[in-house]
């Protein structure tokens, strides 16, 4: 008598999905994902591989019920070292828990490495699988010729493969269990081509200086698209010259050119990406354009929406035409060893990815984020622009990294007169106490006033004239800081007073267009950052618009000292902040200051290099946004009833996303003093929210004094 076959699933009406198939429907799938990097071959065995442990009749006996715990990945990982394919192993031991760390010889079986995992067969430490083999086989396969150079590119392959597998495996289950398959997104490149072109057409012939300035720049971009083969590139436009359309015209003209499959925005701040996926909705429609950060949430609740569900369920692979999301998103991904993180990995390859502000990679891990973009390009079919002005500053890295692709300008200096685009005059004031500083902003109807420490903003704001001011930090909460800016930008439209002090947060393309800017001094790159709130518009001749960059009263912050440092030296050097040469000069400086270590200060890659594939090791490491800080919860307007909700035993994913905009970072120090105050309530899973109201200003935020009344210079 037949055996009755095995199951890889069960559905809630009691629908059985065979092992069999369940594998055979990956194989296919996790073969396809990997097709662009010539990675069908490993991805099929992955595939095929991956559940073969659930042919042990302990599996068969968990499924129906039986509570104990099975060991189900490792199986299929055995097979795969054994018949020496390393890398499918890896991706198979990973498919549940996460990437393994490879680990050494020594390693017994009750560790997690994949060393120890694979000895766990030969100890008799797995439950009998054997049955596969009446149904199975598993192919033969080469490795791609390019993992045979060295060790990194292996780990940077392995991590590829793994987010085949996963996303594979994921889509299969999620379609056995629904019943159906997951709709793709059939709106296709040339499709979204020709929505741009019907939004520009209105823009031709174009009238005044400026715009045939900007349609210069645009044409050149899209002429760049039809004719450069995919590669590595530099886009380097003007502030006004219209960046954002102009480096999506070239990525949908190259990708229809070549056949690449979706664009993807990398962006190194949230305020930032807010802006430009509201652009890219307008001119390609919203259901063709995911907004991946922190600060997006998506009401699944809504079961009526499909199109909300779409988007939710695109975050988790990125299967959609244009992708805009964050550096840390995409960076930390790649660094990843989780599933959920690594899932979308795969449909990066054969992709046009446009890094905007470029300079904005975080110099302590600025080497392992240039060589990821240069496997991507090197290996994975991508074409990577740097939407930069400070390329030439990066190129030397890409150069040891990448030594046969040149990076090639799209928009070479003479595209343009870059001299129309010039909104600002920078004056060097000096010297400023706090006292002249404020005197010198009230004399303004409308001004904006940037210091480098929450501390400083609080302590001028207190010193303004209140009517027409106000503060922005982030010790006050996302939502807060949104209803201030709301304000802010109608007064400033309807030509009412705005003074506003603020952090640095407002420089990260936050659109707000001041007639005058006082900038306390800080690196080039912010100082520039800030100039683009001033004149914004260009309604305002540039000498008539003055960014004034002053020395506060307080120690810059150790932590700026060396961009400061470099600031200075390129400011004393150029007469023009603003000209290319004066911003090269700065980064090149900033960088060797820094020193080549400093640009990998968690030793990424030499970890990479020097351990047998330390997924884990290099997850932990790898943290862009990498400060020493807690999370304080504001019972804020709508914050209050979402605080209520944690409190009363909340805690899922969608309330923490909610409560994103209602939270604040603070120091360690300053977290103990609010603790220490009795201000605070710490519940059990360790979340924290503000007990005492009144430290919470509808104006400044956050106090940062705790009721015992203990000043926190911060």
């Amino acid at each position: 008598m037949e055996s009755s076959p095995c199951i890889a699933h069960i559905s809630d009406d009691e629908r059985s999905q065979t092992v069999l198939a369940h594998l055979q429907n990956v194989a296919l799938l996790a073969k396809s994902f990997a097709h662009p990097f010539s990675g069908d071959e490993q991805a099929e065995l992955a595939g095929l591989a991956h559940d073969i442990g659930k042919y042990s009749d302990s599996f068969q006996k968990r499924l129906r019920g039986l509570p104990i715990r099975v060991d189900h990945s490792t199986a299929g990982a055995v097979e795969c070292w054994g018949r020496g394919q390393p890398f499918a192993a890896f991706a198979v031991a990973g498919h549940h828990g996460g990437l393994p760390d490879g680990g050494s010889q020594t390693d017994g079986p009750d560790q997690t490495t994949l060393w120890g995992r694979i000895k766990r067969k030969e100890w008799g430490l797995l439950e009998p699988y054997e049955a596969w083999m009446q149904e199975v086989m598993l192919p033969k396969t080469e490795v791609p010729d390019f993992t045979e150079r060295s060790g990194s590119e292996w780990v940077f392959f392995t991590r590829m493969l793994y987010s085949c597998l996963v996303d594979a495996d994921f889509l299969d289950t999620e379609a056995f269990m629904e019943g159906q398959s997951r709709e793709r997104y059939q709106t296709s490149i040339e499709q979204l081509w020709n929505k741009l072109q019907d939004y520009i057409s209105g823009w031709f012939p174009p009238e005044g200086e400026l715009n045939r300035q900007r349609c210069k720049i645009l044409e050149q971009c899209i002429q760049e698209g039809e004719t450069r083969a995919p590669g590595l590139f530099s886009l380097t436009v003007p502030t006004g010259g219209g960046k954002t359309v102009a480096s999506l015209a070239f990525a949908l003209t190259h990708a229809k050119q070549h056949g690449l499959k979706r664009v993807i925005y990398v962006i190194p701040y949230t305020s930032i990406i807010e802006q430009t996926a509201e652009v890219f909705r307008e001119i390609l429609g919203v259901e063709n354009v995911l907004e991946h950060h922190s600060n997006v949430l998506y009401d699944l609740d809504r079961a009526a929406d499909p199109h909300t569900i779409s988007l939710a369920k695109a975050t988790e692979n990125w299967d959609i035409p244009v992708v805009v999301t964050t550096a840390v998103q995409f960076f930390e991904s790649l660094y990843a060893c989780r599933s959920s993180q690594c899932r979308k990995l795969h449909n990066i390859a054969g992709s046009v990815v446009i890094f905007d502000e470029a300079q904005m990679l975080p110099i302590p891990y600025l080497r392992p984020c240039v060589w990821a973009i240069s496997q991507l390009v090197k290996r994975y079919g991508i074409s990577a622009v740097l939407c930069t002005a400070t390329q030439p500053a990066l190129k030397p890295i890409f150069r040891e990294f990448l030594p046969q692709v040149p990076v090639q300008e799209l928009c070479p200096p003479d595209t343009c007169q870059w001299d129309l685009f010039r909104r600002v005059t920078f004056r060097q004031t000096g010297c400023l106490t706090w006292d002249e500083l404020t005197a010198q902003l009230n004399a303004h109807d409308q001004v904006l006033c940037i210091v480098n420490t929450r501390k400083a903003a609080q302590e001028i704001y207190g010193q303004l004239d209140r009517a027409g001011s106000f503060h922005l930090s982030t010790l006050m909460c996302p939502s807060h800081r949104k209803v201030q800016l709301r304000e802010i930008r109608r007064r400033l439209k309807e030509g009412l007073p705005c003074r506003v002090v603020s952090t640095s947060l407002i420089e990260a393309g936050v659109d707000v267009d001041f007639p005058a800017v006082f900038r306390e001094i800080a690196g080039l790159d912010s100082i520039l950052q800030a100039a683009g709130r001033c004149n914004r518009e260009g309604r305002r001749s540039a000498e008539e618009s003055v960014v004034h960059i002053f020395k506060g009263e307080e120690k810059a912050p150790p932590l700026f000292s060396t961009a400061i440092g470099a600031g200075k030296a390129a400011m004393a050097r150029y007469a023009d902040i603003a000209s290319p040469e004066a911003i090269h000069t700065y980064f090149s400086e900033l960088l060797d200051l820094k020193g080549c270590d400093a640009q990998d200060k968690e030793r990424i890659l030499p970890l990479i290099q020097s351990e047998f594939f330390p997924f884990r090791k290099v997850a932990e490491r790898f943290h862009l946004i990498d400060s020493p800080t807690r999370t304080v919860y504001i019972p804020w307007e709508e914050g209050a009833n979402l605080v209520e909700q944690l409190r009363t035993g909340g805690g899922g994913r969608e309330l923490f996303r909610k409560l994103g905009q209602y939270g604040v970072s603070v120091y360690e120090q300053h977290f103990a003093a609010l603790e220490a105050a009795g201000d605070l309530e710490v519940l059990e899973n360790g979340a924290a929210i503000l007990r005492n109201p009144a430290l919470y200003s509808d104006t400044t935020g956050l106090s940062l004094e705790a009721d015992s009344g203990k000043g926190l210079f911060i």
